[in-house]
């Protein structure tokens, strides 16, 4: 079984990505979190920096792009090309209401028509692999019938689908009949994603689906960095790997980032996901939320590193 790391925009920029390399390394291919093209052709400094390859060493890396313009996919792609990537991942899948109100992300699916054009013309255009990653409609399961169409007509080199509808954002569960359906009919390699967040999960979706040999997971790994660890019955993720991890990602956000807010705001956002993954981790995570400087911040981290262990589940 192949593993990714889903591109999560705003959180597994190139520092989350560099630490979990480093203390976990169980990820076969890292996502890039999506370039949006702007009027200019220009990639913005936050962009530039994530897909540096100084900033992805080691990594089997794919930057993603976020468009419905196919002329700013092309021409974003053959700018990536220099940077020596082969492959571009196009994003179908963000549900954002911002984001799906320009006709971009799973918002790009209520228009199968030009959606089919803009595909035509990019595979027709890009000299690198182009894989997608998609949701299963906008606002009903029976969209993606035609959507597949749609795809079978072009050398996609991987289709990740999350069965979701735009409108369920990330509520509800997984449509799994939806997936088996494609899975039975796509006519390229097909990834799983959504809602993996455990071993147990996991284990029911491969006996659910014995052929598919590759899943791209994303909040399951915010909530619990060790869980591909667990998967691979290496045993549960340890304490101190997880403090390495933490303050690799601390410490770099502090060298990049100006201010004690934004620095805790984006370690705040970690801690959203990953506080769970202590016992009695309650009130250490009100603490980190109400934190207002570093100091407060590192106080409230290490009592819960001292105090509480990691679940056992």
């Amino acid at each position: 079984m192949k593993f990714y790391l889903a591109p999560l925009e705003g959180i597994t920029g190139y520092v989350y990505r560099n630490a979990y390399y480093k203390c976990f390394g169980e990820m076969d291919r890292y996502f890039i979190p999506f370039i949006s093209p702007n009027q200019f052709g220009h990639l913005s400094s936050k962009e530039k920096n994530d897909i540096l390859p100084e900033h992805n060493e080691g990594m089997d890396a794919v930057p993603q792009i976020l468009t419905n313009s196919a002329e700013d996919f092309i021409r974003t792609a053959g700018k990536l090309k220099k940077y020596g990537y082969s492959e571009v991942n196009l994003n179908l899948g963000c549900p954002s209401k911002t984001v799906v109100s320009k006709g971009r992300g799973s918002g790009f699916l209520a228009f199968p028509d030009k959606l089919d054009r803009f595909l035509k013309e990019i595979f027709e255009y890009t000299d690198m692999k182009i894989s997608v990653k998609t949701r299963i409609g906008k606002d009903g399961p029976d969209e993606f019938e035609s959507l597949l169409d749609i795809y079978n007509q072009y050398p996609i080199s991987e289709l990740i689908i999350h069965p979701r509808l735009q409108a369920d954002m990330y509520r509800n569960t997984p449509n799994w009949q939806v997936f088996g359906e494609a899975l039975e009919r796509c006519r390229c390699r097909v990834c799983y994603n959504g809602d993996i967040f455990t071993p147990q999960d996991f284990e029911r979706f491969t006996v659910t689906f014995p052929k598919v040999d590759c899943v791209m997971l994303g909040r399951g790994i915010l909530s619990n960095p060790g869980l591909v660890t667990s998967i691979r019955g290496k045993g549960k993720m340890r304490k101190d790997t997880l403090l390495a991890f933490h303050d690799q990602i601390y410490r770099d956000y502090q060298k990049i980032l100006y201010g004690e807010k934004t620095i805790l705001f984006k370690m705040k956002e970690m801690w959203f996901y990953m506080s769970p993954v202590f016992t009695n981790y309650e009130k250490y995570a009100k603490k980190i939320k109400k934190s207002e400087k570093l100091a407060a911040y590192e106080s409230a981290v290490a009592a819960l590193f001292d105090e509480q262990d990691i679940c056992a589940g």
